[in-house]
């Protein structure tokens, strides 16, 4: 087989576990959850997933982990104080130009 072939076969196997998982999500969870431990634990499942997939893109995309590492808290900082969603991408992205610029 081709290595092109491959690409659908992956995708297709994507698709299928990404249905399989929702089907099944839906066939055990008839009722509502009421378990408050369990609601806050899923309220926060796209949070920390989201986390896990950018933190090490954050840090390996620039030159110097050392511009992508402070990139990350003055964009951690600026959303803490209320700046908007780009805000907080224009100031790390400068950020990222002035220390790998001077360093």
């Amino acid at each position: 087989m081709s290595s092109g072939v491959y690409i659908y076969i992956y995708i297709f196997v994507m698709v299928f576990a990404t249905w399989l998982m929702r089907v099944a999500a839906s066939l055990v969870m008839k009722k509502p959850i009421e378990n408050r431990f369990f609601q806050s634990f899923l309220y926060y499942v796209p949070y920390v997933t989201l986390a896990v997939m950018t933190f090490p893109a954050i840090v390996e995309a620039t030159q110097s982990p050392v511009a992508g590492a402070a990139a990350l808290i003055a964009g951690i900082l600026a959303a803490w104080y209320g700046a908007s969603l780009l805000r907080v991408a224009v100031i790390c992205c400068v950020t990222v130009f002035i220390l790998e610029s001077f360093l």
